[in-house]
């Protein structure tokens, strides 16, 4: 710094004169002249010079603790006056600590934009985040996280004791690397993945929790797929050529068969048999085909899509069908102008499918209405189509979406099965909350 070697310099200064002071005060002491007067000027020239330098070097002494300071507990609001009243090199000395804190307030400045840039990205995301150290002490809990855990504060881990006691084990003991799997009460698969890090001086767990559901239903969506696409063409195998020799025994019987024999009643029979062979084989193709689209679905070609007019497009498509039943309906969308990113054919199929369900969901009721509802949330588009029909059993809503499973009687097992593989192509969700007497609610999430 050029205040300090100049500060070097004044000091040199000042002794140096101190010196010849001394020096000059003994030569005129040899003179013979008024030794007193000599003393007590000389004295006085001294004490002034040595005040001087003590005030000189205490001066800086006391700026440097007061910059020394401020670095300490991060006080740079301090400003050295940029004066010469005490010589240009106080004025350089003041010059350098406050560009030396105007720095320390800029590096101190980007690093808060840059923590709260980091913490709004954090607090964004979708996976969950939790950091605490060893004493249980959180130290960040991100939005995410909250959602998935259903609370709205934690500052311990303790306090997951009465809502998730199975989580607050698994984070108490959760190695690094390790990934663990645990189920919310309301049945979310979230994945549990932890590391360590040592920051200033103490170990620090960060737990990163993600939401698997979608995982785990196209994991599953896959499967019943390649079980589909397997049975499909093995039983197209084994009917292809019985629909074949069907068509060659009926030959057979018409050409070789009837001409050779006077039993018209056998011949008869075996006609109608092979007749019955063939209609059977040939429904078991068409049952077998009709199972195509849920193992070749197209992927979806998305545009901007009004929810409003979506939904009613597909009323319009039901209204017989519905007033036929008796089925009333309403349509509620929150803004007017909602719109939503899709592909349009796809999810009108998931929304006719979902309304003809609701109305064959009534046995005995007077008052049968449906209800779309559609609004926005945190930039989800969600659709709630819900009825008040008899609702599903418990342990048949576990089962819905399975591929074939089905509590109609005609149905195919396949609708629900179709919806919630394009509702996954769509990056998005469908979920079902029932309850026996009172309705169900299918919700889409996009």
């Amino acid at each position: 710094m050029i205040g300090l070697r100049h500060f070097s310099i004044v000091i040199m200064i000042r002794i140096v004169v101190i010196i010849l002071s001394v020096i000059a005060l003994a030569w005129l002491a040899s003179k013979h002249t008024n030794e007193v007067l000599v003393y007590v000027l000389g004295t006085i020239f001294i004490f002034i010079q040595g005040s001087l330098l003590y005030q000189y070097v205490t001066n800086v002494n006391r700026k440097l603790t007061y910059f020394l300071e401020s670095v300490r507990y991060s006080d740079f609001t301090i400003n050295f006056r940029s004066d010469n009243k005490m010589g240009r090199t106080f004025k350089e000395l003041n010059q350098q600590f406050n560009e030396v804190l105007h720095a320390f307030r800029q590096a101190r400045a980007e690093k808060e934009a840059n923590l709260q840039y980091l913490n709004t990205i954090v607090q964004h995301i979708g996976t969950g985040l939790i950091t605490f150290d060893s004493n249980g002490q959180v130290n960040l809990i991100n939005n995410a996280a909250l959602r998935m855990l259903g609370i709205y504060r934690l500052h311990q881990l303790s306090e997951l004791k009465d809502k998730h006691p199975r989580l607050y084990e698994l984070l108490s003991t959760l190695d690094s690397g390790v990934r663990e799997l645990y189920r919310t009460p309301s049945d979310q698969p979230l994945a549990l993945q932890g590391a360590a890090i040592q920051l200033r001086g103490m170990w620090v767990r960060i737990v990163v929790l993600q939401n698997i559901q979608t995982e785990l239903q196209q994991q599953e969506v896959e499967s019943w797929q390649n079980l589909t696409r397997v049975l499909r063409h093995e039983i197209m195998n084994s009917m292809t050529p019985i629909v074949s020799l069907v068509g060659t025994m009926r030959l057979i019987v018409n050409e070789d068969i009837e001409k050779s024999t006077n039993d018209q009643e056998a011949v008869n029979d075996l006609k109608e048999a092979l007749h019955t062979l063939e209609k059977r084989s040939k429904g078991m193709m068409q049952f077998v085909n009709a199972y195509r689209d849920f193992t070749t679905l197209p992927k979806p070609v998305f545009a901007n899509l009004s929810v409003a007019e979506l939904l009613q497009e597909v009323i319009q498509l039901l209204q017989t069908d519905l007033t036929g039943s008796g089925v009333l309906w309403k349509i509620s969308v929150k803004p007017e102008t909602l719109t939503m990113k899709a592909d349009a054919s796809q999810i009108q199929q998931v929304l006719i499918n979902l309304v003809k369900n609701a109305s064959e969901a009534f046995s005995n009721q007077t008052n049968r209405l449906i209800t779309l509802t559609a609004y926005q949330t945190d930039n989800v588009t969600i659709i709630d189509v819900a009825d008040n029909g008899d609702g599903i059993e418990p342990e048949a809503i576990e089962n819905i979406f399975i591929p074939f499973y089905t509590t109609k009687k005609t149905g195919s097992g396949i609708g629900l099965s179709l919806s919630r593989q394009i509702l996954q192509q769509h990056n998005g969700q469908l979920n079902v909350s029932s309850e026996v007497g009172k309705g169900t609610v299918f919700t889409l999430l996009i």
